[in-house]
């Protein structure tokens, strides 16, 4: 426990970094994936060929082998970025993947006959998207996204391989001048599994917030409890 009240400060500094790269890298493929996702829904095929090639590639090259090319490729075409960076670009673009299939299969959820009659009234592609299709097929998506959340917050961890002082790295660190290796990757892992736990929590608050009449719905089963209650 010594190892640990010595090296408090080095140890938060690693968890505020995992926090950071893991919403920066989520947020951003947010971003990233849905415009995919719609680039592969699109009527334009050079659109859909360009998306799905995308998806297919960063879907299946292994995270760690990507953050590696990325760090130590780009300096070689003359793209130097600190390896915080590189390590946010890595989460980027191989959860993007990940949330373009999420949002494309939410897509696909909502019925046709919802996309036509936006059309009927003169919604083009992308207003029929925005105000018709995909606020219906988030509700769809919300679970599939929180996946992808948790699958982020894990693949941080490989950052520590590109020298990112995240909490691996500190862990490692700490473990190399301590010899602790249970104690402190313990550590590591209650960090990772609060992150997980917390995205997966705030996740389904937002799933029923979103669920249509999730408010009343709420409202109702609290009424039906307090009824319950009063009749016990």
């Amino acid at each position: 426990m010594d190892a640990i009240r010595e090296n408090l400060p080095l140890l938060a500094q690693g968890i505020g970094t995992t926090i950071a790269l893991t919403v920066l890298g989520y947020a951003f493929a947010l971003i990233l994936g849905t415009v995919l996702a719609v680039a592969r829904v699109s009527p334009i095929p050079p659109l859909r060929g360009a998306a799905t090639v995308y998806v297919e590639i960063f879907r299946n090259i292994p995270l760690l082998s990507l953050l590696i090319l990325i760090a130590f490729g780009l300096p070689d075409v003359g793209l130097l970025l600190p390896y915080f960076w590189c390590g946010v670009l890595g989460l980027t673009l191989s959860s993007a993947a990940f949330v373009c299939e999420n949002v494309r299969s939410g897509i696909n959820t909502v019925p046709v006959g919802h996309a036509e009659a936006a059309r009927s009234i003169g919604l083009g592609f992308f207003g029929t998207l925005r105000f018709v299709v995909l606020p219906q097929a988030f509700r769809s998506m919300v679970q599939p996204l929180v996946n992808v959340f948790i699958g982020t917050v894990i693949g941080s961890a490989l950052c520590s391989a590109i020298a990112v002082q995240e909490v691996t790295w500190v862990t490692q660190t700490l473990n190399i001048r301590y010899a602790q290796a249970v104690l402190m990757f313990m550590i590591a892992g209650a960090v990772y599994l609060l992150l997980s736990l917390g995205g997966a929590a705030l996740g389904g608050v937002i799933e029923r917030a979103v669920a249509p009449g999730g408010k009343d719905r709420s409202s109702g089963r609290a009424a039906l409890d307090v009824t319950a209650g009063a009749q016990a």
